[in-house]
């Protein structure tokens, strides 16, 4: 376990605060494939009231970033549906990014230089994988999948589908992830390791690393670092006491990596 405490790297935009639009120029240049992934609760659930609203600023936010610290002057941002597009792009007249849907004849243009997928959903997986062999060709495109939802495990997906899905985003890296915990957050800044963090109870709004490895963590390891790094409660917290866990921590973390 590491006793020294975490240095976060320093955010390069406001409001947001995520440090990942100084690595994309990097990683453009070495990976066709690649994801950003905010893990936070507030994007999970949007049918919450204004839920929509703030990831959609958010995506606009890493886009007009990866236009400014790139230089790329042919950004195609493509949105899950075309109402969603089609009111974006009325909203945002003044935009520098092309728009479109993932539903749409013709998503990607000859001369888009670097297309972004928006919150890309499983069940839109058939359109994506389309879109991904057209940017394939010689000479082959970057595409960013940005918040992508490709994973479920509702019963009805088959599993050839699940087989189908994972052959696909194992062709992708992760340049960029976030997943706060009740207690501490996932964090992975390409390229370095995928870091898991927790709270430092003598010093507030203070993470401390608990471990570093070059694969994501998964639910296993998660509970053996915790396991280890945790204080053992006589009453196992409520799902209320989780939940205010996770958005406290998601909150310290920010703070933390604002400094």
């Amino acid at each position: 376990m590491g006793e020294w405490y975490a240095q976060m790297p320093q955010p390069c935009f406001k409001p947001v605060d995520f440090p990942y639009c100084y690595l994309i120029h990097s990683v453009y240049i070495i990976f066709i494939y690649f994801q950003v992934e905010l893990l936070i609760p507030q994007l999970q659930f949007l049918d919450a009231e204004g839920a929509q609203g703030e990831l959609w600023e958010l995506s606009r936010i890493f886009l007009e970033t990866l236009i400014e610290k790139t230089g790329i002057q042919k950004v195609r941002a493509i949105f899950p549906d075309a109402g969603a597009a089609a009111l974006l792009k009325y909203q945002w007249g003044d935009a520098n990014f092309g728009f479109a849907s993932l539903s749409d004849r013709r998503p990607v243009e000859k001369d888009d230089e670097v297309v972004v997928m928006l919150v890309p959903d499983y069940q839109m997986l058939e359109y994506v994988e389309r879109i991904a062999s057209q940017l394939s060709d010689d000479p082959p495109r970057p595409l960013i999948m940005w918040n992508p939802r490709l994973v479920s495990e509702d019963v009805g997906v088959g599993f050839n589908a699940r087989k189908l899905r994972r052959n696909f985003l194992s062709t992708f890296t992760v340049a960029y992830s976030m997943r706060p915990l009740p207690s501490g957050a996932i964090f992975r800044c390409y390229p370095g390791l995928w870091k898991v963090f927790y709270d430092d109870v003598n010093r507030p709004n203070r993470y401390l690393l608990a471990k570093e490895q070059p694969c994501r963590p998964d639910a296993t390891d998660i509970e053996q670092i915790f396991g280890t790094v945790s204080q053992k409660s006589e009453e196992a917290p409520s799902l209320f006491g989780k939940a205010m866990g996770m958005f406290n921590s998601l909150n310290r973390f920010m703070r933390a990596i604002s400094r």
